[in-house]
This record gives structure tokens, C-alpha cells and sequence, in this order.
């Protein structure tokens, strides 16, 4: 079905990011992610994505650092020839009792998620072909929100 096209998921290494990596890849399409500090993960899924006879790529990238973004959409449009499909996953979340939090630590959650959406749209949307490609965010942060007492279960 996705035969021919390539993906990037950023947060591709763990959770959802690796699941939906891994679908795409079943799919037929040929998938890059971004990972943070989890390099292991990341080979492992990439590993995965190759085993489904699909070219995989995996790209240190901090969701905190915007031309890291851009740089992963530019690596994997290099590697692949093409960029067709982005997800943007990556996500932080703020851990531990809701009363504890703080509102800086929101703010900079509420930008991140912004910005690492955002970013990496805007580079992929230049590198599409006509036509467009197909961009996402599929950002877990609610079911990583504090809560009092303790961090969510959801």
C-alpha cells in the first residue's frame, strides 16, 4: 500500500513512535526516526523496519532543538531520495505529582510540542513532491500528564 514512499516518525524509538514506525514499514514504506538518548532502541526498530524488507534510517535528534528537526528531514530526503510521509511524535512530558509541576515546566512542554510539530512540517512540506505527502502529530502528552498524587496511568 505505502510501496515507493518514505516516512519519517520523530520519537520513532520508543512507544507509539516505534509502533507506528514498524506499521509503516509493514506497510511498505520506507521509514527514518528520530531518537533522543535511546540509541539502542533505535537500532533495534531500525532493525525491525529492515526485517519487514523496507530501508530504515535512525537520526539523533532533540525535539528541543529546532535544526535538529530540520536536519532530519533533510537526512532522511538525502538517504531516501524522497520525503512523503512525516509523523511528528516526539513529545516531553512534565513527571511527577500534579502540585509539584511547575508552570515553567508547562510552558516549555506546551512549546516543545508546538515547535517539535511545527519544525519538521515546515522543512518536510519544501521536500514533498507536488501534490503534497501526508504530515501528523501523534504526540502522547496526555497520557504522560501528571496527576495529583501521582503520574497518570491512561
Amino acid at each position: 500500500m505505502l510501496r515507493g514512499r518514505v516516512a519519517l516518525v520523530t520519537g520513532g524509538s520508543r512507544g507509539i513512535g516505534a509502533a507506528i514506525a514498524r506499521r509503516l514499514a509493514g506497510d511498505g514504506a520506507d521509514v527514518a526516526i528520530t531518537y533522543t538518548s535511546a540509541e539502542g532502541r533505535a537500532k533495534d526498530v531500525v532493525g525491525q523496519i529492515e526485517a519487514a524488507g523496507r530501508r530504515g534510517l535512525a537520526v539523533h535528534a532533540e525535539a528541543t532543538d529546532a535544526q535538529a528537526l530540520i536536519n532530519a528531514v533533510e537526512r532522511t530526503a538525502a538517504a531516501f531520495g524522497r520525503l512523503d510521509i512525516l509523523v511528528s511524535n516526539a513529545d516531553i512530558a512534565p513527571y511527577g505529582p500534579l502540585e509539584e509541576v511547575t508552570l515553567e515546566e508547562v510552558d516549555r512542554t506546551l512549546a516543545i510540542h508546538a515547535r517539535a510539530s511545527f519544525v519538521p512540517a515546515q522543512a518536510a512540506a519544501a521536500r514533498m513532491p507536488d501534490g503534497g505527502g501526508s504530515s501528523t502529530s501523534a504526540a502522547a502528552w496526555p497520557s504522560a500528564c501528571p496527576t495529583r498524587g501521582g503520574r497518570s496511568t491512561q
